[in-house]
């Protein structure tokens, strides 16, 4: 979901031209950034290994989010133009519940039940 509002913004299409800068005032030059911004997280998240990057790519969308929520609430659009933000809030929320549990249970089957920080520790081996 994410991707789908990052792509527009990297490419400044007309469509997020007139939301971010026309709609909510933000200047035309923020768009692409936070576009590359929202892409990177993205691919940080779905890319295994890296948990502490995982960890910060989580952060950055949900402040992306809350941002965007505050900055569409802020310009005095009714609730309706603004109460869809739950979903993406909502999904954001959940992927990260899921991904921390899912850490969970493998390092319970780790034999060291280190796999947070083994993971990390081979994230971040250098080949040779």
């Amino acid at each position: 979901m994410m991707v789908g509002s990052a792509i527009p913004d990297a490419l400044s299409s007309p469509v997020a031209v007139n939301g971010m800068h026309n709609g909510l005032g933000y200047p035309v030059y923020f768009i692409p950034f936070i576009g590359v911004a929202k892409i990177l997280g993205v691919l940080a998240i779905i890319i295994p290994g890296y948990p502490k990057i995982k960890e910060w790519a989580y952060a950055g969308l949900m402040f992306d989010l809350a941002g965007a929520s505050y900055s569409i609430i802020a310009s005095g659009a009714p609730f309706g133009s603004w109460a869809f933000m739950v979903i993406p809030i909502g999904l954001g929320l959940s992927s990260y519940f899921f991904y921390h549990k899912k850490l969970s249970e493998l390092s319970r089957a780790e034999p060291s039940g280190h796999f947070y920080e083994d993971n990390y520790e081979m994230s971040n081996a250098k080949i040779v």
